[in-house]
């Protein structure tokens, strides 16, 4: 018999920003897609078979009590390790990179399935090992071992980005939870002086976004041409936009990936500052709503659960657009529910359910 608390506490205005969102992610994709009075139908085609997978699994996520994703969050991500090994042995290697793994039936992408388990397997340690004034650094090896391994195994794609990404994400976590003041302090030296190490570990390609970030205009034609065009495509689009179908940067195929991970410009483009203040102003409403569902949770595990699929949320949408606008070098993430991509919309529509499923059970006490 199903608890009619569940449908009460259903929280339909995280479905509605959810669609809207990926409402105006397709219209945009058609967009980017059109060239010439015609679209490459078959790419949004396989969009919208990916996002209808996305949504079957979003309802199986949120169905099943949250508190089983506690009792099999190590299992699976013990799973989801295996699966990023599994990725540097049998990977598809596509522009140097080894990202995918051919399943047969669909060619998957483990990092993005990474995020969300790395996030429960934090939010089930940390729900059982609760300090009260803070984690000292010594208290904080178990879930720093948790982090370094998927991030180390991610960099070795390579993929600093999703790297970078998860690392963000992990240490959102970890500071919600409370680490003591002097241990932040400890931490952020550390990360100050491994810079130049870091630097020198770097490939040359590596080396060369980061210097493009900080002046594009040393190689136009080259490794600054992504930053150029996208600042370009955004700033024409002005304050109303040139309109539906009307972009050129877009529609001559001037920006790279601008259907992937540039599929922002499109949108700013076409639809100008109203449109581009939009959709953001939709993903800042589900992240509010997001930290909402967190804050009236009833137990640590919900309150942690929600609040670091949120901080995948968040770090994606900030990454991506801080790229576009060349505020950060060019990395491949994707803007989630709007650039083009199997494993990312299947991968977030799955972490909205688990929000959802935190929300529906937030009468729910810990035992």
């Amino acid at each position: 018999m199903i608890d009619r608390r569940l449908i009460q506490n259903f929280d339909w205005l995280l479905l509605l920003l959810t669609f809207a969102i990926m409402t105006v992610g397709l219209v945009t994709l058609y967009s980017a897609l059109f060239s010439g009075g015609e679209v490459r139908s078959t790419v949004v085609t396989r969009q919208l078979y990916w996002l209808g997978t996305g949504a079957l699994v979003m309802i199986l996520a949120f169905s099943i009590d949250h508190q089983w994703f506690e009792r099999f969050a190590y299992p699976a991500y013990v799973i989801g390790l295996v699966l990023l090994l599994a990725v540097l042995i049998f990977g598809k290697t596509v522009s140097g990179s080894k990202r995918w793994l051919d399943l047969g039936l669909v060619v998957a992408q483990p990092s993005e399935l990474m995020k969300p388990l790395l996030v429960i397997a934090l939010a089930r340690f940390f729900a059982r090992q609760e300090k009260k004034g803070g984690y000292r650094l010594r208290e904080l090896w178990l879930p720093a071992l948790m982090v370094i391994l998927p991030v180390a195994l991610i960099a070795m794609e390579p993929d600093l980005g999703t790297a970078a990404l998860l690392l963000a994400i992990s240490v959102s976590v970890i500071l919600f939870v409370g680490v003591r003041l002097s241990s932040i302090m400890v931490l952020g030296g550390f990360a100050l002086g491994s810079l130049p190490l870091f630097w020198f570990l770097m490939k040359g390609y590596q080396r060369q976004r980061i210097l493009t970030l900080l002046d594009p205009g040393r190689d136009p034609l080259g490794a600054g041409y992504h930053i150029i065009q996208s600042k370009i495509a955004v700033g024409s689009g002005k304050f109303w936009g040139k309109g539906f179908l009307e972009g050129t940067q877009g529609q001559l195929r001037f920006i790279p990936e601008h259907h992937t991970d540039f599929i922002f410009t499109v949108l700013a483009e076409e639809w100008g500052f109203v449109g581009s203040m939009l959709l953001l102003a939709l993903f800042l409403c589900f992240l509010l709503r997001g930290l909402n569902v967190a804050r009236r949770s009833r137990d640590q595990f919900g309150t942690l659960l929600a609040f670091g699929i949120t901080a995948i949320v968040f770090w994606h949408v900030a990454i991506n657009v801080a790229m576009v606008l060349g505020m950060l070098p060019v990395v491949g993430i994707p803007l989630p529910l709007v650039s083009y991509g199997g494993s990312s919309a299947v991968v977030t529509l799955a972490s909205v359910g688990i929000l959802m499923n935190v929300a529906m059970r937030k009468f729910v006490f810990q035992k």
